[in-house]
């Protein structure tokens, strides 16, 4: 099993989530997080710009098989390009174990 952990922008969460449905990945995880990155976004309040370095970004946690492990990150990939700085990035780490806690079943098929 694997875990993929992605921030992404916020504007195309949406569109994430929908090319995530579409490759059978039905259940994840998110929060929005601010975070220090190299885009800068500016901010004009009246009339004034104003840059800050914090950015705003949408962070998913997603657990899959390692047969999904692929189909999941090109989803990711593919949706959530702008072709702009501050896309965002994708870490993939192994997960040893996954319990069903109502069941106490264990095992890759907890994800199904």
């Amino acid at each position: 099993m694997k875990k993929i952990e992605a921030i992404i922008r916020k504007s195309k969460y949406s569109t994430v989530r929908d090319a995530l449905h579409e490759v059978g990945v039905n259940f994840f995880s998110y929060w929005d997080v601010t975070g220090l990155g190299n885009e800068k976004e500016g901010h004009v309040y009246r009339g004034v710009s104003y840059s800050t370095s914090d950015i705003q970004r949408r962070h998913l946690s997603i657990v899959v098989n390692d047969d999904f492990e692929e189909k999941t990150i090109d989803a990711i990939l593919k949706s959530a390009a702008t072709g702009e700085v501050g896309d965002g990035k994708i870490f993939v780490s192994d997960i040893n174990e996954c319990y069903r806690i109502r069941t106490g079943e264990k095992g890759g098929d907890t994800l199904k």
